[in-house]
């Protein structure tokens, strides 16, 4: 088996044409940090390549999917990244190159020709549903929650599949509140497969996986190439780049900056209470402000 340091990969025991990838930082939730999107795309290719693999699972240790981007480093962190660049005036290019990696990867799970499910338990949210979303199919626990809260300030997801899973009424309500919906409720919307008690997660999971699996490989890359195609048709590649380039914007512009510099004066944990607790967020000449408040203050 391939040895990562974010995640694992392997057949099921019980089952050697499903593939298990399991996000596995619990002691971060399964945070993305700089190798997991790396990892996940490496992973992937090791169960292209596999002929006995027909169908792939992902999903999390511990106590959920996925927490999102590792933003306690990232947000509180003064060091200079492609993504999060102190320089002033920032790259766009720069941050464009590093995001977009990210998303090719994550997309690895879209692309490739066997079929991919997502086991989602706990939280998938923020850069985690990016990953979920990525996945062909989702099987959520009754009370998991998926969406993705740092549109309200400092993020659009790169991925953009909000609307290609959901339709633009509710891709756009969850854009603009930051809201998260739980698996009954991601279920009645179309945006999870199903939706089962927790204690059935993993059963009706591989049951859908088993089904799948006795599938010959090339009918279900031909089924799947035909529903991606669609979605290719739509515009997906174009929608992702834009998306791409207004997540680096979205971090920033004077409302990410201001995201930033609050969770390095205050902690993540601040800013990420002010950002969901529905107060206004500062904007524009009030947000450099702020800005300049806090640098003074340092």
């Amino acid at each position: 088996m391939p040895s990562f340091s974010t995640l694992t990969i392997e057949p099921d025991p019980a089952a050697p044409r499903v593939a298990r990838l399991l996000l596995n930082r619990p002691e971060r939730l399964n945070a993305i940090n700089d190798q997991t999107p790396r990892e996940i795309r490496a992973a992937v290719e090791w169960a292209e390549k596999n002929d006995d693999i027909h169908v792939i699972i992902v999903e999390g240790a511990g106590k959920g999917f996925c927490g999102g981007y590792d933003l306690v480093g990232y947000a509180e962190s003064t060091a200079d990244r492609p993504c999060q660049q102190e320089s002033f005036p920032w790259d766009p290019l720069v941050d464009y190159a590093a995001m977009k990696r990210n998303t090719e990867d994550f997309m690895s799970l879209w692309r490739c020709p066997k079929p991919t499910i997502a086991r989602i338990h706990g939280h998938a949210v923020a850069g985690g549903s990016d990953i979920a979303l990525c996945c062909d199919l989702i099987v959520m626990a009754d009370d998991a929650r998926i969406g993705y809260m740092p549109t309200r300030v400092w993020g659009c997801p790169t991925t953009a599949m909000w609307t290609f899973r959901l339709g633009p009424t509710r891709a756009k309500q969850l854009m603009f509140t930051g809201d998260v919906i739980d698996g009954r409720t991601a279920a009645d919307w179309g945006l999870a497969n199903l939706a089962v008690p927790a204690s059935e997660l993993d059963a009706a999971t591989m049951k859908l996986a088993q089904r799948i699996a006795g599938v010959p490989r090339s009918h279900l890359a031909m089924h799947k190439m035909v529903v991606n195609q669609v979605m290719l048709t739509m515009g997906l590649e174009q929608t992702q780049m834009l998306a791409t380039v207004f997540d680096g914007i979205s971090r920033h512009n004077p409302e990410g900056l201001w995201f930033r510099r609050y969770a390095q004066h205050h902690g993540f944990k601040a800013a990420v209470e002010w950002r969901d607790s529905g107060r206004p967020i500062p904007e524009g000449d009030e947000a450099r402000a702020e800005i300049r408040r806090l640098d003074g203050a340092s």
